[in-house]
């Protein structure tokens, strides 16, 4: 394997915007000829599961990452794809950088810790450097994420989707074969608003909804020990109720969950016995049975 000398300043085009040599994927046709997206399974992966907010700062990218880990510790295959194009955040998270290497086929390496395989363009590009792209290079840099990278084989592959009901979800669903998506919202109702929207356009483009993952559901002061809703009170179970969507679990407001993020070492590596390490893993144990993990 070869490392990739990647830069946002050398020469991209819009059909390769990662700049990755030509691989043994698919070949591509002459925009002429290319008809609607196709749906295809994700090379060397078992499932794959879409994990959506539809709006931001809910903590979905932290779900995401602790669900992956969840599933190692389930004993199965487990990786993470971060599919933010303009805010990866699994870099940070898993405490990784650095750029990925190239297979013998031309195809990207993700980088591992904590037992799971990630890809991220975090890993990509320099920490600091904004992705200045208009959306076609975007879609395209997305389809290489999707289809471009060697797992070497996983039982399951979390998608972090960024926020939103657009383009990015939009090629998401429309070229790879989800086998379902989890909706990440707090109690609150302006956070509940948009995972509706999110709930909306997975039914629309025929992708199954796992369940409903209500985040920051209740705080408990470490002092005093006093429960708080901050963000309302069963909020996400209602409207679980009213669109007969499972919900999940419930993973409360909590500081250490924030600093485990923070410092690069997840609730379920840093402490996968306390009670918030439990929520994840029960999560994670549900979503396998449904879609027979």
């Amino acid at each position: 394997m070869t490392r990739r000398l990647f830069s946002t300043f050398r020469l991209l085009q819009h059909e390769n915007p990662l700049g990755l040599p030509r691989s043994s994927g698919p070949p591509e046709l002459p925009r002429r000829q290319r008809g609607l997206p196709q749906q295809r399974n994700i090379r060397d992966v078992r499932k794959v599961i879409a994990v959506s907010s539809a709006k931001g700062g809910v903590g979905k990218s932290t779900i995401a990452v602790n669900l992956a880990l969840a599933f190692a510790r389930h004993g199965h295959r487990s990786g993470v794809l971060d599919t933010d194009i303009f805010g990866p955040s699994i870099p940070t998270l898993l405490n990784l950088s650095g750029e990925p290497r190239l297979s013998a086929n031309n195809q990207l390496v993700p980088l591992s810790n904590y037992g799971i395989k990630s890809m991220s363009m975090g890993y990509l590009i320099p920490e600091n450097a904004p992705v200045v792209w208009r959306g076609l290079m975007v879609m395209k840099a997305l389809q290489q994420l999707l289809h471009e990278v060697e797992w070497g084989g996983l039982d399951i592959l979390v998608l972090d989707l960024p926020p939103g009901t657009g383009d990015t979800q939009l090629t998401i669903t429309q070229q790879v074969k989800l086998d379902g998506s989890i909706i990440v919202s707090t109690p609150q109702d302006i956070a509940l608003k948009d995972a509706v929207r999110g709930v909306a356009m997975f039914e629309k483009v025929g992708v199954p909804i796992i369940g409903m993952v209500q985040n920051m559901s209740v705080f408990i002061c470490p002092g005093c020990g006093k429960s708080t809703h901050i963000f309302g009170t069963e909020g996400v179970k209602k409207t679980c109720e009213s669109h007969g969507i499972e919900l999940l679990g419930d993973i409360a407001l909590d500081s250490q969950i924030c600093d485990d993020a923070d410092k690069g070492k997840p609730t379920v590596v840093a402490e996968p016995e306390s009670t918030r390490g439990q929520a994840f893993l029960g999560i994670a144990d549900r979503i396998g049975r449904k879609i027979d993990l």
